[in-house]
């Protein structure tokens, strides 16, 4: 039984799972943010755990037939961080931390949004564009947020 989960984990199936898992996640914060299916899936730690689960089982796969040190090599030069890529378990960590952080900043905004009680034509637009490109749509959120809020905060 082990041995078939085992087989079944691989590098594409663990990208794949982890690709299509989060977009309910995202369609449940887009669709209905404050429903309780939203709240128990999303805004809990269950996605979280998941994807760092599958983190932790790739570090370990990596720790077994690879030079995990490796990974402090990207912070030499862009080469280096060219080479680490080039190894699909280091991209695997990288694009399960990428889809981490995300979903995080989307729940926030969600969550902020409410708050704020921001349009929310302009939270959809904030969380396709965090869903595509984090940070982009983090700024936008923050300066759509400036307009409600009527103040600009650079912490909170």
């Amino acid at each position: 039984m082990i041995d078939n989960l085992l087989s079944f984990l691989t590098y594409e199936n663990i990208y794949y799972i982890a690709n299509i898992g989060v977009i309910p996640c995202w369609l449940l914060l887009i669709v209905s943010p404050n429903h309780t299916m939203t709240k128990f899936f999303v805004k809990s730690v269950i996605i979280p755990a998941l994807l760092s689960t599958a983190y932790i089982f790739i570090v370990y796969q990596i720790y077994l037939t690879e030079n995990i040190l490796e990974i402090f090599n990207l912070y030499i030069s862009l080469d280096e961080v060219y080479t680490l890529f080039s190894n699909e378990g280091f991209l695997l960590v990288f694009w399960l931390h990428f889809l981490s952080i995300n979903l995080f900043v989307g729940n926030w905004i969600a969550s902020d949004a409410k708050t704020y009680s921001v349009s929310k034509f302009l939270v959809i637009l904030s969380l396709i564009a965090t869903y595509f490109a984090g940070p982009v749509g983090l700024v936008f959120y923050w300066l759509v947020r400036i307009l409600y809020s009527k103040k600009i905060n650079y912490y909170d």
